[in-house]
C-alpha cells in the first residue's frame, strides 16, 4: 500500500475564496427568502421556502462543495465524476434543507423543532458531501478517517441548526449579511473538515493496472464518468445563473417589514368595512 499525495488547493486561495463567496451569497438569499416566508401565507409562503431551500441547499452547500472540488487534484490521476450521483447529491441538498425549513417554520421555531430540523438538515448536508465524494472516481482508492468524518457531521449539524435559527430570527439587511457570513464559514469549514478525512492510497489489490503516483491513467482506469470540466463547470454555472435570478427576485420583492405593513393595512381596511 502506498499513500498518495492529494492537493485540495491546486489553484491556491482561488477556489476556497470563491466557494466561500457562493456559500455566503446563497445563505444571504436563503435568509432573505425565509424572512418573507415568515410573513407570507398560503402558497406564497411555500414559494419563498422553496427559493430559500434552493438558495441554501443548491448554492450555499452544493455549489460551494463542487467549486471547492474543482481545486482538488491527485497528481497524475484522472479524476472523473458520476453524472447521476452528482445530480442526486444536488437534489439531496435542496430537499433536505427544504424539509428542515418546513419543519422549523411549521412549528414556529420551537427549540425541539430547531434541534430536530438541524439534525435532519445537518445529516443531509453531510450526506450530500459524502455522496458527492462517492461520485468521484479515480485509479487510486479512497478511504476516510472515521473521527474526522464524525467531526464533519457535528460541524454540519451545528451549521444547519444555526442556519435554521437565523432563518427564523434574523431581521434586517445588516443582520442577514452577518448571519450569512457565519453560515458561509460553517458550511465551508464542514467541507474542508470532510476533505481532511480523505486519504488516497494505491495498492496492487485495488489497482490491478499497477497505478503509481505520477503515472497518468485513462478515464476507463479511473472508473468512467465525466471530467470536472465536462460535468461540474456547466452545472456550477447553471446554478450560479439561477442564484443571480434569485438575487434579483429578492431585491425587487417587498421586504418582510413591507409585507407586514401591507397585511396590517389590509386588516385595518377589512375592519373598517365590517363596521359599515
Amino acid at each position: 500500500m502506498r499513500a498518495v499525495h492529494v492537493n485540495g488547493f491546486t489553484y491556491g486561495p482561488l477556489t476556497p475564496l470563491l466557494a466561500y463567496f457562493m456559500s455566503f451569497l446563497g445563505s444571504a438569499i436563503g435568509l432573505q427568502s425565509a424572512s418573507r416566508a415568515r410573513v407570507a401565507v398560503g402558497s406564497s409562503r411555500y414559494r419563498w421556502l422553496a427559493m430559500a431551500a434552493l438558495a441554501i441547499g443548491g448554492t450555499a452547500i452544493w455549489v460551494m462543495h463542487f467549486i471547492a472540488m474543482l481545486g482538488f487534484t491527485v497528481p497524475g490521476a484522472d479524476i472523473r465524476y458520476d453524472p447521476l450521483l452528482t445530480v442526486i447529491s444536488l437534489a439531496v441538498a435542496v430537499l433536505i434543507v427544504a424539509a428542515g425549513l418546513a419543519l422549523a417554520v411549521r412549528r414556529a421555531g420551537s427549540a425541539n423543532s430547531l434541534l430536530l430540523g438541524g439534525l435532519i438538515t445537518g445529516s443531509g448536508v453531510a450526506g450530500m458531501h459524502y455522496l458527492g465524494m462517492a461520485a468521484m472516481h479515480m485509479a487510486p482508492s479512497m478511504h476516510f478517517d472515521v473521527k474526522l468524518v464524525l467531526a464533519s457531521e457535528v460541524v454540519a449539524v451545528a451549521a444547519a441548526t444555526a442556519a435554521l435559527w437565523f432563518a427564523l430570527n434574523v431581521r434586517g439587511l445588516a443582520a442577514t449579511i452577518g448571519a450569512a457570513g457565519i453560515m458561509g464559514v460553517a458550511v465551508t469549514g464542514m467541507h474542508y473538515v470532510g476533505m481532511a478525512a480523505l486519504h488516497v492510497t494505491a495498492t496492487a489489490a485495488t489497482d490491478p493496472a499497477g497505478w503509481m503516483p505520477g503515472m497518468p491513467v485513462t478515464a476507463e482506469a479511473a472508473g468512467g464518468g465525466m471530467s470536472a470540466a465536462q460535468l461540474l463547470t456547466p452545472l456550477v454555472i447553471g446554478i450560479s445563473v439561477t442564484t443571480t435570478v434569485m438575487l434579483l427576485v429578492v431585491a425587487m420583492a417587498p421586504t418582510e417589514h413591507e409585507l407586514r405593513e401591507e397585511q396590517r393595512a389590509a386588516q385595518m381596511s377589512l375592519a373598517l368595512r365590517s363596521r359599515r
